[in-house]
């Protein structure tokens, strides 16, 4: 019997994993296709992701498979540089083909025990008050004590628990893909900028190799399971630039739609959605993929309590209490971003109000850090006077120790103590101490959780104690071991 069936290998899945096998979870991860995703499309991870992968000691083997560029100007494509002051120890975008996400991703979780079988589709479920039957397409019955559905936004998990999975359905669909091209750049830079002065959907852009990224509106699709061909791209690009640039020789051709959906629920008694199971929406500003990793860290270390019988009794449902609204709000920042590239006129003036308002540092910021998920601040109720810090993310820090990520590889809660006095006995099993006078702080202490958000802030034992207590569950029997890491 497994301890958690995760259904689908895509970077939440794999993430997942990952952050479940940190806490000595038994994880099996099935994957339906045989083989790795081929089409290299190009994704963006942000700020808030490249910490996560800092987190756990991911983030140099990231960077060296991707290109870095600044955040700014990915709000609605607006040409705006990247605000002054972002509260991130390095604020940068990275480029990466999917597949090779996929790939570190998964090779990370493999690496930290976990299973993964390809070719595996799982097509029923059953649960009881003991854990989860679970029924794959070559006959096969697995039994688990949870099962997490990131199998994607057609989802057989999400229909099979029944959950409404409600929203819009795709009005525009696009054209992406890489290939090659008949005509010098400059002439190919020139026709895209005059057709970006009322469409912004249409890019044709080196990635190297003599290669160009298309992206380019579509006409009416009656089936997007089918792939497009060539001549898909050729022929709209004639429509909309009118020329075909000549392309030829593809890497990959892929079409998808601006369909917004979020489910009802994440959770229905030992079976969850996270990723592209719980919610969809187009690909403005590139959020896609962070947004489901993000579920995997939110999720993983919440599910591994409850598995290794420690969690408090509300805190799994904390999971879709903290990431639904989350997801929410970026189907919501994505239906913006949608209709500020419509060509209507409309939308045109909103788009060219809101260029101006960009140049507005503020309102810059705002956006920027909505997109990069950094602006990201969870409801854990109380004072409404509470520091702003409560609720949100850490940057990363200098401590004598060292990097301040670099101390949360095992994915365990941290005590980030200024004063010197305080001490995490009866969770150190769960909780390491860091005492530092030195750290960059305005506050006395901290506590921070396995996903890097700050769940407590002041100088009282008993107060952490309380707050220990309500994020690790009960304190284990007082143990000899020190549960510190401090320096003096």
């Amino acid at each position: 019997m497994f301890d958690v069936i995760i259904a689908g290998c895509g970077p939440t899945g794999a993430t997942l994993a990952a952050e479940l096998r940190l806490h000595d979870v038994r994880v099996l991860v099935l994957e339906k296709e045989l083989e790795p995703v081929s089409l290299a499309r190009i994704v963006s991870l942000h700020i808030r992701s490249l910490e996560l992968m800092a987190m756990r000691g991911l983030l140099d083997r990231i960077l060296e498979r991707g290109r870095q560029r600044p955040v700014g100007g990915i709000f609605a494509a607006i040409p705006t540089p990247a605000p002054a002051g972002l509260d991130a120890a390095d604020a940068r975008l990275l480029g990466i083909p999917q597949p090779v996400v996929n790939r570190l991703l998964e090779e990370h979780a493999v690496e930290l025990g976990a299973e993964v079988r390809s070719g595996c589709a799982v097509i029923g479920f059953e649960q009881d008050e003991d854990g989860v039957s679970v029924e794959l397409a070559d006959g096969q019955r697995l039994r688990s004590r949870h099962l997490v559905g990131c199998d994607g936004a057609r989802s057989t998990v999400r229909k099979l628990l029944g959950v409404g999975f409600p929203g819009e359905p795709s009005r525009n669909d696009t054209l992406m893909g890489e290939m090659e091209v008949g005509v010098p750049q400059e002439e190919i830079a020139a026709a895209v900028a005059a057709v970006r002065e009322t469409d912004k959907r249409v890019i044709l852009a080196p990635v190297g190799d003599g290669v160009h990224r298309v992206v380019v509106p579509a006409a009416d699709v009656s089936d997007r399971a089918e792939p497009p061909s060539l001549e898909d791209f050729a022929h709209r690009l004639r429509i909309v630039t009118g020329t075909d640039f000549g392309v030829h020789s593809p890497r990959w051709l892929s079409r998808f739609g601006d369909a917004t959906r979020l489910a009802e629920r994440y959770r229905v008694g030992r079976v969850l959605l996270a990723g592209d199971a719980a919610h969809i929406h187009p690909p403005a500003g590139g959020q896609g993929l962070n947004l489901g990793v993000q579920d995997a860290f939110n999720l993983g270390w919440k599910l591994a309590a409850q598995v290794r019988g420690w969690a408090p009794e509300t805190l799994l449902d904390t999971y879709e209490a903290e990431r639904h609204p989350v997801a929410a709000d970026v189907l919501d920042n994505t239906r913006a971003q949608v209709e500020l590239q419509s060509r209507a006129p409309g939308p045109q003036a909103v788009r060219r109000l809101l260029t101006e308002l960009m140049d507005f540092d503020e309102v810059n910021r705002y956006l920027i850090e909505k997109i990069t998920a950094i602006d990201i601040r969870y409801d854990f109720g109380g004072d409404r006077q509470a520091p702003d810090l409560l609720g949100r993310r850490l940057r990363d820090l200098d401590l004598r120790q060292g990097r301040l990520y670099d101390q949360l590889y095992g994915g365990r809660g941290l005590v980030l103590d200024r004063t010197g006095s305080l001490t995490v006995d009866g969770w150190s099993d769960r909780v390491d101490l860091i005492a530092d006078s030195t750290a960059a702080l305005d506050v006395p202490a901290l506590l921070l959780r396995p996903d890097g958000y700050v769940a407590w802030i002041g100088e009282s034992q008993h107060d952490l104690d309380d707050q220990l207590a309500r994020w690790f569950g009960a304190p284990a029997r007082p143990s000899a071991r020190p549960g510190s890491c401090s320096s003096p």
